[in-house]
């Protein structure tokens, strides 16, 4: 399941890159660049980071079973749900999608707690026990 999070994060900051260059492409040509483009870029490369980040935490901290599979999928979920609707919702005219930032946004929250709550819980030995012997990128 790590290496969801770790691809997630690698491919949200290529498109994270992408639409920086399109930024840039727009004030190149005298343009502006709109808020709502400027704000998804930055979720979008914020939290892709953090899904690489916690891609490495998860085997590091020993969280397994439903419990990884929450973190990971609860992770990615809000890591495109957030900055695509805020592209569709505002850029696209789809308004009516952005409620549910707030649903993405509490998807995400939910995945740091659930990783703070393992964090404060496992003990370093519980840790050493359950993590995987293989490196983190074998997974």
């Amino acid at each position: 399941m790590t290496r969801v999070l770790k691809t997630s994060g690698f491919l949200g900051l290529a498109v994270m890159m992408s639409v920086g260059l399109y930024q840039n492409y727009l004030l190149a040509g005298g343009g502006s660049v709109p808020g709502w483009m400027i704000g998804g870029h930055a979720h979008l490369g914020v939290l892709s980071i953090l899904a690489v980040v916690v891609g490495f935490a998860v085997p590091a901290l020993g969280v397994v079973g439903r419990l990884r599979q929450a973190v990971t999928g609860l992770f990615v979920v809000g890591q495109w749900g957030l900055p695509v609707t805020i592209w569709a919702g505002e850029g696209g005219g789809l308004s009516f999608l952005m409620p549910t930032t707030f649903l993405w946004g509490l998807c995400l929250v939910v995945a740091m707690l659930l990783m703070a709550w393992q964090a404060a819980t496992t003990a370093e030995e519980e840790r050493r026990e359950t993590a995987p012997s293989a490196t983190p990128a074998d997974d």
